[in-house]
């Protein structure tokens, strides 16, 4: 198997390639899915990403509404012990089995954590979720300490190996930690959404909190084969045709911004949205990132940014690049 390039979790035991596979849009269709997906090419997405030496894999009960999560158990339960990646998975949005269109809540009350842990082992086929992540803020009252009272519970009980949390902003990550036992944080994090890079990230890295980047591509946009033609070829209920970053005025300095990393990728023989991904990559508080994938052939189109170091020169150009064109918010260089 192929050896990428791992490093340390926050406090955790877990040596993480620096990609992981996202299962994002293996889920299928829900209120933010990417449209309809081939399960047979999912679970061959998820083979060729171990194959080619990614150890873990990010997924959530709500993506396809439990379906991404029985997916990823299917493929892993296929594996050789001895293979089988580490498995992320995240609780909070719950959704409506009555309208399943509709957009999920953020529930993170106690009683309703429990009952996501339950239902994401049965559907994974496992005895201990290896990471599990708060989704996203709750937005029903619920105090913080209480909901992550409630995951260090689930640790001491062996049903989780450890807890992290998603968007959550300096504030939230604070109160957490302040209970102890909080491993990592998922935010999203790209040439595009750069945010975090100002407070969040310094933070991790100030207290040891270990970062997966989600969707450091902008969900394909920042790859050479997304155009305005792609986007109006997508699935009507992909939900890009209404994301923010995908419509005007940000998607013309986006797109600018993803042709003017082509002499960059020229120069190290590799794919543009490779040098999208390694760019994340570079930041120092960045400990891996996470990376989708429908197909085998999508896993390798992307599996190589692993190896790709930007030099400072790089970095100069890249930050010039995102000052002319616009595109964004945030700090421009690690």
């Amino acid at each position: 198997m192929r050896q990428l390039p791992r490093r340390r979790l926050g406090g955790t035991d877990l040596d993480i390639t620096r990609l992981g596979l996202g299962t994002w849009a293996i889920g299928g269709p829900w209120a933010f899915g990417w449209g309809p997906q081939d399960d047979a090419a999912s679970v061959e997405a998820i083979h060729r990403a171990v194959a080619l030496g990614i150890n873990w894999l990010d997924t959530a009960a709500v993506y396809g509404l439990g379906h991404s999560e029985a997916i990823v158990g299917k493929a892993v339960a296929a594996l050789p012990a001895a293979e089988r990646p580490f498995i992320f998975t995240k609780c909070g949005l719950v959704w409506d089995e009555k309208d399943r269109t509709a957009e999920p809540r953020r529930v993170l009350q106690p009683a309703s954590i429990r009952r996501e842990c339950e239902a994401s082992l049965t559907r994974l086929g496992v005895e201990r979720i290896d990471l599990y992540q708060f989704h996203w803020p709750d937005e029903t009252g619920t105090a913080v300490e209480d909901s992550w009272d409630t995951m260090l519970r689930l640790v001491e009980e062996g049903k989780v190996r450890w807890g992290g949390v998603c968007n959550f902003d300096v504030g939230l990550l604070g109160r957490c930690a302040a209970r102890g036992g909080l491993q990592s944080l998922q935010p999203p994090f790209s040439l595009i959404r750069r945010k975090v890079a100002g407070a969040e990230l310094p933070w991790c890295g100030a207290h040891r909190v270990g970062v997966i980047a989600y969707s450091p591509m902008q969900s394909g946009l920042l790859t050479e084969g997304f155009s305005a033609a792609r986007l109006a070829a997508l699935p009507p209920d992909d939900y890009r045709h209404r994301g923010s970053e995908f419509t005007p005025p940000r998607f013309a300095p986006n797109l600018a911004l993803r042709d003017g990393l082509a002499p960059v990728a020229r120069r190290h023989g590799c794919s543009i949205g490779e040098i999208a991904i390694a760019w994340v990559l570079a930041w120092p508080a960045v400990t891996g990132a996470i990376v989708g994938a429908r197909s085998a052939a999508q896993v390798d189109g992307w599996i190589g940014a692993a190896e790709v170091r930007l030099s400072p020169a790089d970095l100069d150009e890249i930050a010039v690049l995102i000052e002319r064109t616009g595109a964004g918010e945030g700090p421009r260089r690690p």
